[in-house]
């Protein structure tokens, strides 16, 4: 007897190994390209943290201290590329206001205020000790 085939199984995906590692890259970087274009908010964050990279380099004294400043950036700019994802999809089935698709935006929102919160915890924080100290 042969095994069943599932029943909602998508062909797009049907690619393995390297071939599929570089349609993901390649899809990614279209991802990257599309939200400089057509976001400004991504704009903005990723014109924020390229300078924080760049003062986190040289306000750390070690590595782990780096990284601490270094991963709420990086999770800014995350959380704004998952906001603009959700945005389009509202905005792509509808664009009719509604009190859902209205709760999924802010949602997105209040999402990157807590990754900003982060940011200025962590480097509040951060630079407060090493002023007092």
């Amino acid at each position: 007897m042969s095994e069943p085939t599932a029943p909602f199984r998508n062909d797009l995906k049907g690619r393995t190994g390297l071939v599929r590692l570089r349609n993901a890259l390649r899809y990614s970087l279209g991802g990257y390209r599309a939200a400089w274009k057509d976001e400004q908010a991504f704009r903005q964050i990723v014109c924020l943290c390229g300078p924080g990279l760049i003062l986190a380099g040289l306000l750390c004294r070690t590595w782990a201290e780096g990284i601490l400043l270094i991963l709420p950036l990086a999770l800014a700019v995350v959380v704004e590329l998952c906001n603009s994802a959700i945005e389009n999809v509202v905005d792509r089935i509808s664009p009719d206001w509604h009190p859902l698709a209205k709760k999924a935006k802010d949602m997105g929102s209040a999402a990157q205020l807590t990754a900003q919160l982060l940011i200025a915890l962590v480097w509040g924080s951060y630079l407060l000790v090493r002023i007092c100290a």
